[in-house]
Formats: C-alpha cells, structure tokens, sequence
C-alpha cells in the first residue's frame, strides 16, 4: 500500500510522522476550526462553498489562514494526487496554535488531510436512520469548530436507545444532528431549521430546489412539530440526503425513503456527477 502523506503548515509529511506539539490550543483547550469535503474522480466537490465557510469559521475564531484560497485548492490536488486515492474525504483543519501559557493563542497550525471514502457504502439503505432527540445547544452553532465534545459523549447515551444518532433540540426547538443538518416534510413544505445551527453546504443546495408541488424553506420548529410529518431527512457532505425512519422509536412514514427525499437526492447526485 503507498504510503499516506498529510499536509501540515505546506509542508508534506507521511502519515505516521505527521505532528504538532501537545502545547497547541487544539490539545490544550481544543481551540480551532475545520472544514471537510468530498474528492469524487479527482474533482473537489463545491470547494468554493467549503472554502468560503473555513474562512469565515477562521475569521469569527481570530485565526489567521496561512494560505491563500487558490494555494488551499492547490495543496488539495497534490495530496489527492501522491495518495493516489482520487475519491476521498479532505479535512482542513486550523488549530489554535502554540499556547506559551495553555490559554493565548499563537500562529495556527494548517492540516491538510486525506480519508477513505466509498459513496456507495455510505449510502447503501433499506431503512432510515434512527435518531433519539437530546437537549443540547452547540457553542457557537455557526462556525465550523472542532468541538464534537457533546457527540462523542453522547455515544453510550445512542447505543443504549438503538440509535443511530443525535438529533439536537434546544428546550424543545430542533436543531440539528451533531454532523449533519435536519429536515421535515409537511404536507407541502419541506423545513429546516433557521436559527441557532451549522448551515451546512449540502443544506444550502437543497434550500435552492424546487420540489413539484413543495416549498423548501427555513423555519423554527419544535419536537411537538415531528408528529405526524410525511417524511425526515438530514443533509451532510458525504450521505446527501439521507432518510430518517425513527426519531425517539416512533415512526417516520412506512421506514422507507419517501418520494421527497428521493427527489432532493437525485438532485444532489446531478449537482455533485455534473
């Protein structure tokens, strides 16, 4: 197998040798940004959206990008192109440097890096996804940061209601999952949360569709609003839109994909193979 490279400050290391110091913000306070798309065939999927939220992400952070854009999507296409693996995940991730007192911050830290991804696994499906609601509000919903620390305690917390994952809910207003956005569909809308999340880049395509006969719009809802609805879904960069059949054990529909979110995806797959 070739070896795997990361890039870290524009420089290239391989995988196993690719660091930074224990005294980086990241590590101490878990201080930083990222962002994370698809590589299909070489072709960096909506990089500029991507590129567009990691900066605005650093700027709300007070952390300074040490690339430009256009030296960004060039460190992307050599990464893709020495790992030899054209279809992939790309994370970048800025940290919040070398701390002298574990608390100011320093120069970021720039990782580049490069994952596995097979499209046809991540969205083989006979069922939906089961979600059990929590009540938790993100910090700073709006940026892209790396502070998963709620999500990654919660696991216990789904496997104990055969859950697949969180769905987020602030004293009863839906949010959002903690790695994807959360749609419903009405009687002839199809919602997604407006206040108080992460607007990602696969929502914001889906938000632009017209669904014969739907309105997709942004509206607060609460959990009271999930009873009854035709169908759910949530939006991410790697599942498109991807059925929910069970939130909290009670049924979505008949369990099945819907018509809507059947459309919604074969939108999203010609954006993405166009």
């Amino acid at each position: 197998m070739a070896a795997k490279y990361v890039f870290i400050n524009n420089q290239l290391f391989l995988e196993q040798d690719a660091k930074i110091g224990f005294s980086d913000l990241a590590i101490q306070r878990g201080y930083g940004i990222f962002d994370y798309l698809k590589v299909i065939d070489n072709r960096p999927i909506f990089i500029e959206d991507h590129l567009n939220r990691f900066f605005n992400s650093a700027k709300d952070m007070y952390l300074e990008v040490m690339l430009t854009r256009e030296q960004l999507k060039t460190a992307v296409r050599e990464l893709v192109h020495i790992n030899k693996t054209p279809t992939c995940g790309i994370k970048l991730l800025l940290t919040g440097g070398y701390s002298e007192d574990g608390y100011a911050m320093g120069t970021p830290n720039l990782i580049i890096s490069q994952y596995p991804l097979n499209m046809e696994e991540e969205n083989e499906f006979e069922m939906g996804l089961k979600l059990v609601t929590y009540n938790h509000q993100r910090q700073l919903p709006y940026i892209k940061t790396i502070d998963y620390l709620q999500a990654v305690r919660l696991r216990n917390f789904m496997q104990e209601n055969n859950a697949d994952d969180v769905l987020y809910h602030n004293n009863g207003a839906v949010t959002e999952c903690p790695r994807a956005n959360f749609f419903m569909v009405t009687g002839n809308e199809v919602i997604t949360q407006k206040e108080n999340i992460l607007k990602g880049i696969t929502r914001s395509k889906i938000l632009d569709f017209k669904i014969e006969g739907y309105t997709v719009i942004e509206k607060d809802f609460s959990i009271a609003d999930l009873t009854g609805i035709k169908e759910a879904f949530i939006s991410s960069t790697t599942k498109y839109a991807y059925p929910v059949s069970i939130i909290d054990g009670k049924m979505i529909g008949d369990g099945k994909i819907g018509p809507v979110t059947k459309q919604i995806r074969e939108q999203l797959f010609k954006l993405t193979y166009a």
